[in-house]
């Protein structure tokens, strides 16, 4: 091609670009007047039918929601409760400027709606962020007399919201608006509008409402449940502080009044109203209402004449109070507190909700325990030990259990671990040091399959890991529970064990109907299997040893049904204990029981075995008295990996524990579960009971007690599951034990030979912690 040619033809390119471009705005250009054209049909069709929204009255009118038990019996009356209305020169000015500075920076710029916000909002999202667009007008057109559309995320409901909020803003003054809007929003805890809502957490007047408080208050409609300060005080001081930075970037504060705000805690002053409608179970109704308020407008629920069917058991809630009741009359414990949830594993159905002891005691402020944060101690190796299978870890694996121990972590570094009493349990199998709770040997499983391993398990099994307040940090021993979760959290863990590996998440809801019966929610059950049915299997045939001759063996049932669960302590860095847990569970239903002070650090003077165990064994035998047996699914065994593969720090991973290094455990009558301290916080735990055996040759038996000079003897018997004497050897010795410990020798007990009663055969006499 010559160069005549060459020209020729980039000038017809050049000549066709246009065209193309031409030929397309021309098309969009047609197809926008198309467009716009039926948009405009659409819209008059869609703003033919507007609620009246001209009226001030139209926004307060409500029709009460009922909320009804399993078996259908109204448990409350939801209405627009505790709520004083004011005029808004009655608010503080913090309050005004704190709620617009936060909700709708510019609403005294628009007219309804904020084009620049919309347009700010867009790039926040695109960049990655989020950010709403909405209006204080539009809010309160959504959550008022829009409340039943507002889940439609169609064009049409969107445009009939832009066009009363721009509407409203012509019938209203700005004023006007924001009064209707502090009025009506939910402020959690039962407070209604800003005035209610002043005098719940502070018991003043809105008026009176300082800088900090009114911040506070400001922050909470974003999330009610999220950020109630009588649950979650860190998240809502997180929250607070978000409002104050943002009152000072709009110029409502100055710097000086912006710093000392922050610098101040939360010291709150509430003020208790009667539930006016709630008839039973205050903590699951309050409970219920936050579930609602994440799916329905608060207009809605308190105005909506909705119907809400939960999945409480009036017959097991009961059940679960008397057995509270009476355990704390018999341990004279009435100045401490107690959560517990029990769940139905086959459908993540929440049967029983204990959030506390009295829901008017003004010390505890309406916390409900069954969603209050607390450092779970040793029940987080059940989490642990799920996380270990699934990794193939054998439960017969063998581990060195003695004390101290200095572990080479999963990361390269080290970290000093010792079990209570600083107690060696010698050399035993994972399923062995479950029943006892070696710390030690914990800390070497999760050093062995690392601790995402340990978090992503925790994940699955449906706990908030990303939850600031949860405390999940990379922590080398969090094995031990140095991370603070709710009893509804670890009973939806452990329900997973006793479902054959299928999470479900917990299920306060089953529907909400509408005030004319059309269904608005159903629940869906849409399980996830974390672990093979033989995985979970495998977890529970490990934590049934607990409670047959571990630390739980005061939970075992006068019930035809077999059980699992784990016992779990947590202590202070003087080593006394503030919270003791258990958590267990039948094929029919998971329940986990906390107990401790309202004031998470402060000492108890109870254990596992005087508080959660026996409320626990109380609570199921009264709630399973009727129920027919039922087995554990079973599954296919799992692959394990060689026992050899896992290079633990103490040594261990073969299961011929004749070969190891020699046990040498100490000689302590009491033994208790101790974790290393993190964060000021140490796990404990109680006694174990006997007779499992040292499962790997037990103890050296020291010089006063057990066997003979080698060991207890044996591959399965020997050594104690808890005392510190090891208890009777094959050959018996010298020392009071059994004669021919084979399959169990030692007792919890004895300091000086093979049981506290020193028995001859089979050894001494058990005693249960």
């Amino acid at each position: 091609m010559g160069p005549r040619e060459r020209r020729k033809h980039s000038r017809s390119k050049t000549h066709t670009v246009p065209i193309i471009i031409a030929s397309f705005f021309g098309f969009i250009l047609l197809a926008g007047i198309a467009f716009g054209v039926g948009m405009l049909a659409n819209v008059s069709r869609w703003l033919s039918d507007l609620p009246n929204y001209t009226d001030k009255n139209q926004y307060l009118v409500s029709e009460p929601s009922t909320i009804l038990d399993a078996n259908g019996n109204e448990i409350a009356t939801l209405y627009v409760q505790n709520r004083q209305n004011v005029a808004l020169d009655q608010v503080s000015q913090y309050v005004r400027n704190g709620t617009v500075a936060t909700e709708d920076e510019r609403y005294y710029e628009h007219g309804g709606i904020d084009l620049v916000g919309i347009a700010r909002a867009v790039v926040v999202q695109l960049t990655g962020g989020s950010e709403g667009a909405s209006t204080i007008t539009q809010q309160l057109v959504r959550n008022t007399i829009l409340s039943e559309e507002q889940f439609d995320q169609t064009i049409e409901r969107k445009v009939r919201e832009a066009w009363i909020a721009i509407k409203m803003e012509e019938i209203f003054s700005k004023d006007d608006i924001l009064e209707m809007y502090l009025n009506t929003i939910y402020y959690g805890h039962g407070a209604y509008g800003i005035q209610a809502a002043a005098h719940t957490y502070f018991s003043k007047n809105c008026s009176d409402l300082t800088l900090a408080e009114a911040a506070l208050l400001v922050g909470i409609p974003n999330a009610p449940s999220t950020y109630d300060p009588t649950v979650n005080p860190d998240l809502a001081k997180q929250r607070r502080n978000i409002v104050l930075d943002r009152m000072l970037s709009n110029g409502c504060i100055t710097q000086e009044e912006h710093d000392a705000a922050q610098a101040e805690d939360i010291v709150l002053n509430v003020t208790e109203t009667p539930e006016n409608g709630t008839l039973a179970y205050p903590y699951f109704v309050d409970y219920v209402k936050s579930v609602l308020q994440e799916e329905f407008s608060t207009d809605m629920i308190f105005k909506g004449g909705l119907t809400v069917k939960t999945t409480i058991d009036p017959t097991m809630q009961a059940a679960a109070e008397q057995a509270v009741d009476e355990t704390y009359t018999a341990q004279r414990a009435d100045e401490l507190d107690c959560g517990a949830v029990a769940i139905d594993p086959k459908t993540g159905y929440i049967k029983v909700m204990y959030g506390g002891r009295n829901y008017n005691d003004a010390a505890g402020a309406h916390t409900n325990h069954a969603l209050a944060r607390r450092s779970v101690g040793s029940t987080f190796k059940g989490i642990t030990l799920a996380a270990a299978i699934k990794a193939g870890m054998d439960p017969s694996v063998t581990l060195n259990c003695s004390s101290p121990m200095t572990i080479k972590t999963y990361s390269g570094g080290t970290v000093t671990i010792k079990n209570a009493g600083n107690h060696n349990y010698g050399v035993r199998t994972l399923a062995s040091a479950t029943a006892v709770s070696s710390n030690t040997a914990y800390v070497q499983v999760q050093a062995a399959i690392g601790y995402n391993a340990l978090k992503t398990m925790a994940s699955d099994l449906g706990i908030d890991t990303e939850n600031e307040t949860a405390e999940f940090r990379g922590q080398d021993n969090l094995t031990l529970g140095t991370c603070y979760l709710t009893p509804l959290e670890m009973a939806e863990a452990y329900a997973t064990f006793a479902n054959g590996g299928y999470h479900r998440d917990a299920v306060a809801i089953t529907e909400v109907l509408s005030r004319d019966g059309s269904q608005l929610y159903a629940h869906q059950d849409n399980p996830t299997q974390v672990l093979t049915t033989g995985q979970a299997e495998a977890v529970t045939n490990v934590l049934e040893t607990v409670i047959k001759s571990g630390t739980g063996t005061g939970a075992r049932l006068s019930v035809d049904q077999p059980v699992a669960g784990k016992t779990g302590t947590a202590s202070n860095g003087d080593d006394r204990t503030t919270d003791v847990w258990f958590v267990g569970y039948t094929p029919q239903l998971c329940t986990a029981v906390w107990s401790g002070r309202s004031s998470s650090n402060e000492p108890i003077g109870y254990g596992t075995t005087q508080l959660p165990i026996p409320i626990f064994r109380k609570f199921m035998n009264a709630a399973l008295k009727d129920a027919e047996h039922e087995n554990f699914p079973t599954g296919e065994k799992p692959t394990f990996k060689q026992n050899s593969s896992w290079n633990f720090s103490g040594g261990g991973g073969d299961t011929d524990s004749s070969s190891k290094s020699e046990n040498t455990e100490s000689t302590d009558s009491t033994v208790t579960e101790e974790g290393a301290t993190e964060g000021g916080t140490t796990t404990t735990e109680p006694t174990p009971n006997p007779g499992t055996g040292g499962d790997t040759g037990g103890s050296t038996g020291g010089s006063t007690g057990g066997g003979g000079s080698t060991g207890g003897g044996g591959t399965t018997g020997g050594g104690s599951t808890g005392d510190g004497t090891g208890g009777g050897g094959t050959t018996g010795g010298t020392g009071g034990g059994s004669t021919g410990g084979g399959t169990g020798g030692g007792s919890t007990g004895g300091s000086t030979g093979g049981g506290t009663g020193g028995g001859t055969g089979g050894g001494g006499t058990t005693t249960t912690p």
